[in-house]
C-alpha cells in the first residue's frame, strides 16, 4: 500500500504540485499584497478564493502529468525505466480515468473562481490549458521547440493567474474606473509578470537540458527535439544563451530595484541574488558544457530547478522592499 501511494505521488509529480502551491501563495502574499499596500489598498483576494485558484491550478497540473506519462510509456521504458509507473503499477485505463477526474475537477473549480471575480479571461485560461496539456502530451512535445515553448508557457502561468484574479477582484469591488486613475493594475502585472518571465526562461533552458538527457528514448520514437534535429552543440549554445539572458535580466532588476536600497555587500538582497542565482547559473554553465552522460545532464537539470525555486522565493525579499 505504501509503495502504491508512492507511485501515485510520483505519477502526479507531488513535489512539483507542492511547488505550484507555494508559488501561488508567495505570489499572492509576498508580491501582490505589498503592491496593494503601496496604493493604500488592503483588499487582497480572500483566502478561500486563493485556495480555489490554487486547487484548480494544482489539479489541472496533476492531470497534465498523468496524461503525459500515459502517452510516454514507450519513451520512459528507455529513458527512465526505474521511474515508470503507468503499465507497471498503474494500468493505462486507471491513469486515463485519473486524468479525467483531476482535470474535470480542476476545470470546474477554476471556472467557479472566474465566475466569482467575473473574469472571462480567467475562465478561458482554465478551459484552454487542459486541452493544451493533452495535445502537448499527445503530439506537440515531439515537435522541434514547440513542446519546449508550451511547457515553459504553462510554467509561467501561476503568477499571471494571480495577477488576473487580483485585478479582477479589485474591479469587482471598486469598478473598472479605479484602474484607469491608479496604475495598480500595471504594477501588479509588472511585478508578477517579471516572475512569470523568470519561470518561462528557466523552464525553457531546463527543457533543452532535459531533451539532451532523453535523446535515446526520443530518437527511438522519432521525436524531433532540439538535440536530435540540431545536435548537442547547438542545443547547448541555445541553452547557454537562455541562461545568459536570465543572468542579464536579473542584473537589470538588481541594478534598478536592489542597489538603490544600498549597494554594500551587507545588503541581504544582493547576497541572495549572488549566491542564489548568479553563482548557480555559472555552475549550470559549467555542468552543461562538461556533461557527457545522462547523469551529468540530470544534475544540470536539477540545478536549473533549484535556480527557478530560489528565484521564485525572492518574492519574500520583495515583500520587504515594496
Amino acid at each position: 500500500m505504501k509503495e502504491k501511494l508512492r507511485d501515485y505521488w510520483r505519477l502526479v509529480r507531488g513535489e512539483n504540485l507542492l511547488f505550484i502551491a507555494i508559488l501561488m501563495w508567495s505570489m499572492t502574499y509576498w508580491v501582490a499584497k505589498p503592491v496593494l499596500l503601496q496604493y493604500q489598498f488592503s483588499d487582497l483576494m480572500p483566502a478561500w478564493l486563493w485556495a480555489m485558484l490554487t486547487l484548480a491550478t494544482v489539479l489541472i497540473a496533476a492531470g497534465g502529468y498523468v496524461v503525459n506519462d500515459y502517452f510516454d510509456v514507450k519513451i520512459d521504458r528507455i529513458n527512465r525505466p526505474d521511474r515508470l509507473v503507468v503499465t507497471r503499477t498503474v494500468s493505462k485505463d486507471t491513469a486515463m480515468r485519473l486524468f479525467y477526474c483531476l482535470t474535470a475537477t480542476g476545470v470546474v473549480t477554476g471556472i467557479a473562481s472566474a465566475v466569482v471575480v467575473k473574469s472571462t479571461s480567467l475562465g478561458i485560461v482554465f478551459v484552454l490549458v487542459p486541452g493544451l496539456l493533452w495535445f502537448y502530451s499527445a503530439s506537440y512535445k515531439r515537435m522541434l521547440i514547440v513542446g519546449n515553448l508550451i511547457v515553459s508557457f504553462l510554467s509561467s502561468l501561476p503568477p499571471l493567474i494571480v495577477a488576473m484574479t487580483q485585478t479582477s477582484w479589485l474591479i469587482h469591488l471598486y469598478g473598472v474606473d479605479m484602474l484607469r486613475f491608479l496604475p495598480i493594475g500595471r504594477s501588479l502585472y509588472s511585478w508578477l509578470g517579471g516572475f512569470a518571465l523568470f519561470a518561462f526562461l528557466c523552464t525553457l533552458a531546463r527543457e533543452i537540458v532535459k531533451d539532451l538527457q532523453d535523446q535515446n528514448g526520443d530518437r527511438e520514437l522519432e521525436c524531433h527535439t532540439m538535440p536530435i534535429v540540431w545536435g548537442n552543440l547547438w542545443s547547448k549554445i541555445v541553452a547557454t544563451m537562455l541562461i545568459v539572458v536570465i543572468a542579464v535580466l536579473t542584473g537589470f532588476f538588481h541594478w534598478g530595484h536592489i542597489l538603490p536600497f544600498g549597494c554594500e555587500w551587507g545588503n541581504p538582497a544582493t547576497r541572495y541574488i549572488v549566491f542564489g542565482i548568479y553563482i548557480p547559473l555559472a555552475c549550470e554553465l559549467a555542468l552543461l558544457w562538461s556533461a557527457k552522460i545522462d547523469t551529468d545532464y540530470r544534475s544540470a537539470q536539477r540545478l536549473m530547478k533549484f535556480v527557478m525555486f530560489v528565484g521564485t522565493m525572492f518574492s519574500y525579499v520583495i515583500n520587504s522592499l515594496l
